[in-house]
């Protein structure tokens, strides 16, 4: 009876034991990203956190750093002049890349289209450093375009085009048209033809069915793209600094400014923390067209 009885209590005692390790398992296979995410962002984020509100010279909290920002005029300029120039750039690479996308996902032959993709991220195996100074030699007084425009007998006199925001607009868009390109050809080929036909039979022509149908299911992949545009851009250093020739102050070179030239750590982890709140903001703008709900 004791042996029948033991017996009887073993099975409730798997039982429950197996929904325990059920529930562990998940953690088990997250803990290295976990980790991973602890070590290289939450810690160095609180650190530089804490030394926004120290003062440069030693001392106990203080907000000095981030009131300079905002009594300061020259921080608020580059911010501005930051945020201009990622809204161009957004709206332009928008602009080209989805006509881009368009004619990639519904024109190019099927079985050309890998090669098309391949070419079309080629700009991605280079060396951001070297693409920004090959634009550089490009747009100089004696680079390739004034000579293409001087020869052609369009202008007498070579254009100023290098250390412009011109040129570190062109720089950025050169990069993230591929960027926005990839985004919008998935969002274009998971698109059913049903869609269309279903249009058609409603008797939508073909501007219709763009603008009331594949456009606003495409959104998501613009929105994905321009906001990942958005946080590339405004906290990119090398481009402005090679291409704009430091003739205008964006929010990267401000920060680098406070370490390379006063060592002023503490600011300069201010003006990041701001940074980032800005592009917190962003997100939380744009967070309703950066889920993809699936029925």
């Amino acid at each position: 009876m004791n042996s029948a009885g033991n017996s009887g209590r073993a099975p409730p005692r798997v039982g429950r034991a197996l929904p325990r390790a059920g529930r562990a398992l998940p953690w088990t296979m997250v803990t290295p990203a976990l980790g991973w995410t602890l070590a290289f962002f939450v810690l160095p984020f609180v650190a530089m956190g804490f030394s926004s509100l120290t003062a440069h010279e030693g001392g106990g909290f203080t907000l000095a750093n981030y009131s300079q920002f905002f009594s300061n005029p020259s921080y608020w300029q580059a911010m501005l002049n930051s945020l201009q120039v990622t809204a161009i750039v957004t709206v332009v690479s928008v602009l080209l890349a989805y006509p881009f996308a368009w004619i990639l996902a519904e024109q190019v032959p099927e079985r050309w289209q890998r090669l098309a993709l391949m070419l079309a991220v080629l700009p991605f195996w280079t060396s951001y450093v070297v693409r920004s100074y090959s634009w550089l030699l490009a747009l100089a007084q004696n680079g390739v375009i004034n000579r293409a425009l001087t020869g052609a007998g369009l202008i007498s006199e070579p254009l100023q085009l290098a250390n412009t925001r011109l040129a570190t607009v062109t720089g950025f868009v050169h990069f993230f048209v591929m960027l926005l390109t990839l985004t919008i050809f998935a969002n274009l080929k998971q698109l059913s033809p049903s869609y269309r036909k279903a249009a058609a039979d409603l008797g939508a022509g073909p501007v219709r069915t763009f603008l009331h149908v594949i456009l606003p299911l495409t959104l998501p992949g613009i929105m994905v793209g321009a906001f990942l545009t958005f946080v590339l851009c405004i906290g990119d250093y090398i481009t402005p600094q090679i291409l704009g020739g430091n003739n205008e102050l964006l929010m990267p070179q401000l920060v680098m400014m406070q370490i390379g030239r006063r060592g002023d750590f503490p600011l300069a982890s201010a003006l990041s923390i701001i940074l980032m709140a800005v592009v917190t903001i962003a997100y939380l703008a744009c967070a309703r067209w950066l889920k993809i709900e699936r029925a």
